[in-house]
């Protein structure tokens, strides 16, 4: 494909990035037009049960439209939801081709608009920058095959591994941009998970602190209902909600956390604990697409263990704290050097004085 079609499709990748985080549970898209080499239209899907990418950049081109390019992120929709199918809208307008960066994971629609737009005699290419728009939708996708949310952990540690002092100490590890980078972050995933011990022990209010951001669904897994009832997050103005996991049960203690208005979520137990995969499914079947883990080390290394981790994104502070400082994941981990868990796919960014370092960790369990 030629230097000019990835420059658009570029393009129209940049459009959709714009509505990472804003969409759910439909995808981030976005949609380029071009007309005798020139930019006619653009646009980006804005929030669900509104106009997609495709009606924002063919408004824009108006009559121009007629014979263009069109770069789309994803495969146009071709059934009737909240809003009319998008390729009925591009065969309407006469285009004269369409780029499609990837196939919808949506079995609704999955190959059928690319199928719709043929049989309208509009010639369909696709797979030009796949792997980046694939990248924009992690969670929409792992959510259509699944029907599991895309888990990504974030921890911040020094060069030497610590979480926290032996003490227990923890701010900061990181510098300003480092935190800031988090709570952007938090903006484009749909929960945010930390254990029980992390809000008794930080109080912490677990929004997304940017201009525009939004806060995500607040997700406490706490097996025993130790929740504190004057905790921050039960104070918060925020349209995101808060969900209490458990397996506890005790009725008054549940009653009483619902009464500070937060919802009680019971799942199974195992070995004592919240069921982590249990938890994941319920999730799931919520339409949560995406899940930001930030918190404890027995949160962490519960997921690790699992194999539930999708992600990781480890920000590495240029500090040493030595002794018998904190970890990140508790339990025993592997016996042998062999049998770790790798890293692939692994990139290494610096963001202000600090290093982020992630990857996809490897499935295996243990």
């Amino acid at each position: 494909m030629s230097a000019t079609h990835q420059k658009m499709m570029r393009m129209a990748l940049a459009e959709a990035r714009k509505g990472v985080g804003k969409t759910a549970p439909n995808p981030a898209v976005g949609c380029v037009i071009v007309k005798d080499g020139a930019v006619v239209g653009k646009g980006w899907h804005k929030k669900a049960g509104t106009p997609h990418a495709e009606v924002h950049a063919l408004r824009a081109a108006g009559e121009k439209a007629e014979g263009s390019d069109v770069y789309v992120t994803l495969e146009p929709c071709s059934h009737f939801g909240k809003t009319p199918p998008c390729a009925k809208a591009l065969i309407e307008a006469r285009v004269a081709r369409v780029f499609v960066a990837m196939v919808d994971p949506n079995p609704v629609v999955s190959g059928n608009g690319i199928r719709m737009l043929e049989e309208a005699g509009i010639e369909v290419e696709v797979g030009l920058l796949e792997a980046e728009s694939r990248e924009l939708n992690l969670g929409f996708i792992k959510w259509m095959q699944t029907k599991r949310p895309y888990v990504v952990l974030k921890s911040a540690m020094t060069l030497d591994g610590k979480t926290a002092t032996a003490g227990g100490d923890s701010k900061w590890i990181t510098a300003d941009a480092a935190r800031r980078e988090v709570h952007r972050l938090r903006g484009k995933l749909d929960a945010i998970m930390v254990g029980v011990g992390t809000v008794i022990k930080d109080d912490p209010l677990l929004t997304c602190r940017v201009p525009g951001g939004k806060d995500p669904l607040r997700v406490i897994v706490d097996s025993t209902l130790r929740v504190p009832l004057h905790a921050a997050l039960f104070s918060l103005k925020s349209e995101a909600k808060t969900v209490i996991a458990t397996c506890s049960g005790n009725l008054a203690r549940i009653d009483a956390v619902r009464a500070r208005g937060a919802e009680v979520l019971v799942c199974r137990q195992k070995e004592g604990r919240v069921d982590l995969e249990h938890l994941f499914e319920r999730l799931g079947e919520r339409g949560v697409q995406s899940v930001l883990l930030e918190g404890g080390h027995h949160l962490a290394g519960g997921a690790l263990r699992a194999g539930l981790i999708d992600r990781c994104k480890f920000f590495l502070a240029p500090k040493l704290v030595g002794g018998a400082g904190t970890g990140l994941f508790a339990g025993e981990g592997v016996p042998l050097m062999a049998d770790a868990i790798r890293l692939e796919g692994m990139t290494v960014k610096k963001i202000g004085a600090d290093l982020l370092v992630e990857g996809r960790p490897t499935k295996n369990k243990f």
